[in-house]
């Protein structure tokens, strides 16, 4: 099919739907580290975090730090808040998770989750680095 100058070819790159992606992208990874940082207060319980860490060979007062960090990240990211600053900040974290998960095999599905999520997840907050905020974004 072609299409005139003057027409636009459906789903073109044009800078309303990067920004729209971006939107889409932050609010569900926001949305995301919300729901990971509840997981580890409500479920596993900060103590039984700061364990897990211990566990892994890390220290145990990073786990509050993670969670912090999930938790204040997510709710930046959901109101496009230093965006791409946020995003580079959190890429530790899921590299960390990768780490954590990295005797499990790749796919997630593994026992105990393997680290093929996580991984994603970190190529997804260098994407949002790269893109920025998007439409609604409180700082651009």
């Amino acid at each position: 099919m072609t299409y005139a100058a003057t027409d636009r070819a459906p789903f073109t790159a044009s800078a309303a739907n990067v920004d729209y992606a971006a939107l889409l992208l932050r609010v569900t990874m926001g949305l995301s580290f919300i729901a990971h940082a509840w997981l580890k207060y409500a479920i596993f319980t900060p103590a039984g975090t700061v364990q897990y860490f211990q566990s892994l060979g890390l220290p145990g007062p990073l786990a509050y730090v993670v969670m912090t960090a999930e938790f204040l990240g997510g709710i930046a990211l959901i109101l496009g808040l230093w965006t791409r600053w946020v995003a580079l900040a959190l890429i530790p974290i899921l590299l960390g998770a990768v780490f954590a998960h990295s005797g499990n095999g790749f796919f997630f599905m593994n026992p105990n989750g393997g680290w093929e999520f996580p991984a994603f997840w970190a190529a997804a907050l260098a994407v949002q680095s790269l893109i920025g905020g998007g439409a609604y974004a409180l700082k651009r």
